[in-house]
C-alpha cells in the first residue's frame, strides 16, 4: 500500500481534525514563544528590542507552517 493510496483513502472528517489540531498547535506554539520572550526582557530589558524582532519572525514561521497544515486538512475535508 502507497502512501498516496492511504492519503486519497482518509475520511473527510479527518481533515477537519487536522485542520483543527493544526490551529491548536500554532496557538500553544505561539504562546511558549511569548512566554518565553517576556522572559527574557524581564531578565535583559536592554535586549528588548532584538528580543521582540526575534519573537515576531518566530511567530511568523509558526504560524506560516499552522497555515500550511490547516489548508491541507480543508483540502481533505473537500476532496
Amino acid at each position: 500500500m502507497s502512501l498516496m493510496t492511504v492519503l486519497l483513502e482518509v475520511q473527510p472528517g479527518f481533515g477537519a481534525i487536522g485542520a483543527g489540531l493544526a490551529a491548536i498547535g500554532a496557538g500553544i506554539g505561539i504562546g511558549q514563544i511569548g512566554k518565553g520572550a517576556v522572559e527574557a526582557i524581564a531578565r535583559q530589558p536592554e535586549a528588548s528590542n532584538d528580543i521582540r524582532a526575534n519573537m515576531i519572525l518566530t511567530a511568523a514561521f509558526v504560524e506560516g507552517v499552522a497555515l500550511l497544515g490547516a489548508v491541507a486538512g480543508l483540502l481533505a475535508v473537500f476532496k
